[in-house]
């Protein structure tokens, strides 16, 4: 039987927390005082503000709540307790500044200002929560049920959801609040995912050439790294060959494309990129 480590667990719980947190001063900090509605369920909320007698965390717990419920009828019981955790945590965070900090203004002074630091503030945040499997639930409960019953992609779903929240800030505020909105949710999402995913970008490189095996050696004993050999055929005249394949970042990269020129300027190479590199050990009975 598997037994849990406490501290990996205890450690996990830290983490969530704390980017429930930075989402939270995201939003309390930097959007609602921008009244930029960059396509989140907190956005929301910020609208409906100006039409129910509640405050913005309120709202915002309410609607996550809500949506919560809805997708586990809708969709299943697939949002787990992480997501439920920072679904509730975030509004209660919100509502303990709001609490604290009543009158609270502007940071910059400057919309812009605040929408560029919420979006760098949130992306962090949001790639603190996804490196540790969880959402902040929200537009991502909806773009789940859009995928279920609309057959929608979820980055589709989870992009018009945004759009639709961005543009409900037509009914508050002016049309240049609602262009920023717009704007922001577009790059809001190009930032997220490259903090998500464009940190962690490696480079998985083949190589074929007559002089592979001093290649091989450079990225064994120089990049330190491993490498793949494969037999191949070329299909135009049926001449057998080897091809390395390895996997490297982006200094390596660099490193290993400069040795290639040097060594066999005709060598031929294709790149691609990879985003996550996962091992499974074996398991030996």
């Amino acid at each position: 039987m598997k037994r849990n480590n406490p501290f990996r667990d205890f450690k996990e719980f830290v983490m969530i927390t704390l980017g429930a947190l930075g989402v939270a001063v995201a939003v309390f900090f930097f959007m609602l005082p921008s009244t930029v509605a960059v396509g989140s369920v907190s956005a929301l909320a910020m609208v409906l503000a100006n039409f129910l007698p509640l405050p913005m965390s309120a709202i915002n717990l309410i609607l996550n709540v809500l949506l919560l419920i809805v997708g586990f009828i809708l969709v299943g019981s697939e949002f787990g307790a992480k997501t439920v955790y920072t679904s509730i945590l975030i509004p209660v965070f919100v509502g303990i500044f709001e609490f604290a900090l009543p009158n609270f203004k502007s940071l910059t002074d400057d919309p812009l200002l605040d929408v560029l630091c919420y979006i760098l503030l949130v992306s962090i945040s949001m790639a603190i929560l996804f490196s540790r499997n969880a959402s902040s639930g929200g537009l991502d409960i909806v773009a789940k049920i859009m995928h279920k019953f609309f057959r929608i992609e979820l980055g589709k779903a989870g992009s018009l959801a945004g759009i639709a929240v961005a543009l409900s800030a037509a009914f508050s505020y002016d049309s240049k609040i609602v262009v920023l909105s717009v704007l922001a949710t577009y790059f809001s999402g190009l930032v997220v995912d490259y903090f998500i995913f464009g940190l962690n970008i490696k480079r998985r490189v083949c190589v074929i050439s007559p002089k592979l095996d001093e290649i091989v050696a450079y990225i064994l004993h120089e990049l330190h790294s491993g490498a793949t050999l494969n037999e191949i055929t070329g299909a135009y005249d049926n001449t057998p060959k080897k091809e390395v394949i390895t996997i490297v970042d982006k200094h390596e990269y660099r490193k290993l494309m400069d040795f290639v020129r040097k060594t066999d300027p005709k060598a031929f190479v294709t790149v691609y990129s990879v985003s996550e590199i996962r091992y499974q050990p074996k398991v030996w009975k």
